[in-house]
């Protein structure tokens, strides 16, 4: 067997089975694109009417939304702009619990209650991600079959090649006439929609993947010359209990950052899990981006600010290392590029849904063709 006919068979095999783990996880993908954009529709719970009054405190937010969500952790509470509503966020591991309530921020009345596992976006999700198979299965699952979809687009592009260079325009281009059979427009279709979307959909791929595998994120950060931790790492206190008088610390962080940085677009308080644990805060700069948010730490006594030795801290401290790997998932979902690179990943993602498709019908023909020969 010729190299290239090995090449063309671990294709189609591994194309067959793998084929409707990747169309789903595409079409999913796809669909979460414009997610925010979609969300902003009905999301008007989240605005409030601004007012001259100071805001509620973070200890005064999880007090009012506990009596909502009784026995529940609180894992932290979500200030944006003075039109917005105060979100208290609820997460719990076993059993998974994902729930938010919203808050006026100055009269603490109770807007709306959220659950995240639930609505069409949830559902999107969870087969992106898990196949809507249980999670431990699902995840696996996805992960090795968006491995060996790597494996396929590589193999894809040397067997593009064609073998006379007088075949070339037929790679690239869709020239049909009207004799021409339907087989051919298949194969067509495979090939130059193939050849068009294969980098960034390998692109895609190996994004995913990143966030599918920790030794995988570690491999490829440490390869491009990353030297900190890869693991997000909440550093402990520094102090053993002292107090700021009879404010909580925590209450006066909030105001604190706000003087500090006027223009961030939200800042995300989370509540210390332990009495030995830093109150870590997630400051983001730029709507719709992760990538260059501030990951900041301080003493939940004293407010001393601790650094962490994880990649995630303060934005203006990642060296070039850190700060590709911090935009991995804003490439992923092609926000890195505004509305413009969230309408080419919508693209490309709806686009490589047709490759098991078309890889298929390529099979089927092929084999149906031998059977009736043989016939």
């Amino acid at each position: 067997m010729s190299i290239r006919k090995f090449i063309l068979q671990l294709h189609k095999i591994l194309g067959l089975v793998t084929g409707v783990v990747v169309f789903i996880v595409a079409i999913t993908g796809c669909c979460w694109s414009f997610r925010e954009e979609i969300e902003s529709f009905y999301d008007g719970y989240k605005k409030v009417m601004p007012q001259e009054l100071p805001m509620l405190t973070p200890s005064k937010a999880r007090d009012i939304a506990m009596k909502v969500l009784p026995g529940h952790h609180v894992h932290g509470t979500l200030y944006q702009q003075g039109d917005d509503a105060i979100e208290v966020i609820f997460y719990d591991l076993e059993p998974e619990f994902y729930q938010s309530v919203f808050l006026d921020p100055y009269t603490g009345k109770v807007i709306k209650v959220v659950d995240h596992f639930s609505g069409f976006f949830a559902f999107i999700l969870d087969g992106h991600m898990h196949l809507w198979l249980p999670k431990k299965i699902g995840a696996q699952v996805v992960g090795i079959s968006i491995l060996v979809f790597m494996v396929i687009i590589i193999s894809g592009i040397f067997l593009w090649l064609p073998k006379k260079q007088k075949n070339l325009k037929q790679r690239l281009t869709l020239d049909w006439k009207q004799t021409t059979r339907w087989k051919r427009k298949n194969f067509d279709l495979h090939t130059v929609i193939g050849f068009y979307i294969c980098s960034l959909a390998l692109l895609l791929a190996f994004t995913g993947t990143i966030m599918s595998y920790t030794w995988f994120h570690y491999a490829v950060y440490k390869s491009i010359g990353g030297q900190k931790d890869v693991e997000f790492i909440i550093p402990a206190n520094k102090s053993s209990g002292q107090k700021l008088g009879n404010i909580l610390p925590m209450d006066v962080l909030v105001t604190k950052l706000r003087q500090e940085s006027p223009d961030a677009k939200s800042i995300e308080l989370h509540y210390p899990a332990t009495e030995n644990e830093s109150i870590y805060v997630e400051i983001s700069n730029s709507d719709g981006l992760y990538y260059n948010a501030d990951y900041r730490f301080f003493d939940q006594h004293t407010l001393e600010e601790i650094e962490t030795s994880s990649l995630y801290g303060k934005y203006e401290n990642a060296k070039a290392a850190d700060k590709l790997l911090r935009m991995n998932y804003d490439i992923h979902i092609g926000a890195i590029g505004g509305l413009a690179g969230k309408t080419i990943a919508f693209l490309i993602s709806l686009l490589t849904a047709t490759l098991p498709v078309t890889g298929a019908f390529l099979w089927y023909g092929r084999h149906y063709k031998k059977r009736s020969t043989n016939t």
